[in-house]
């Protein structure tokens, strides 16, 4: 919460709460809290993977893998007004999740990464950004080892979302590294 807090102060404009070790009990408080912090920061909160999660903590979207519930299943559990977003590895699956209904798709990883939990995945490069950009009308999520050193490349690779981890939760200052993101990314575009 702290660190989620600390972002949003130095520009975040979407939180994803992604939890895969605590309670559910104690994973709804959690995101009951992100969602306020969220909403006084007039930033999108979404919840990852757990359509129940979203649903009860209000939250604004729900986000899903490929081998979590599809699109069109996890709409029936949320309300109309929360959007479900996809993860994708290239343009096949992309257009597979954009023709499922997916309110944006996730691409990933762009760059070599430890973060999102599978070993062995082949990074895409931002060229593989401008490939999807081209492929699907839906806005295009970058995620995978986006760091200062690369984002300003992810940016004029034209994602409309840049999604960072390490660099920010990492960093000694999260509200400070999260400022100096947004500001590489304001200026590559």
């Amino acid at each position: 919460i702290e660190i989620a807090e600390a972002t949003l102060r130095g520009g975040a404009s979407v939180i994803q709460l992604r939890d895969k070790t605590r309670d559910k009990g104690e994973v709804l408080q959690i995101a009951r809290t992100l969602r306020a912090l969220c909403d006084a920061h007039d930033a999108l909160f979404i919840v990852n993977d757990d359509a129940d999660i979203a649903l009860l903590s209000d939250a604004h979207g729900l986000h899903v893998g490929q081998t979590d519930l599809p699109v069109g299943e996890a709409r029936r559990v949320l309300t109309p007004e929360q959007i479900v977003g996809r993860s994708n590895n290239g343009v096949e699956e992309s257009l597979h999740s954009a023709g499922q209904g997916a309110d944006y798709v996730a691409v990933g990883a762009v760059y070599s990464t430890t973060t999102m939990g599978k070993s062995g995945r082949t990074s895409l490069g931002p060229d593989m950004i401008r490939q999807v950009k081209q492929a699907v009308s839906a806005p295009v999520v970058a995620i995978g080892g986006i760091n200062a050193d690369n984002i300003a490349e992810v940016a004029r690779a034209g994602a409309d979302c840049i999604c960072v981890v390490s660099a920010v939760t990492y960093a000694d200052d999260p509200g400070r590294s999260t400022a100096e993101l947004v500001e590489i990314i304001e200026s590559a575009r």
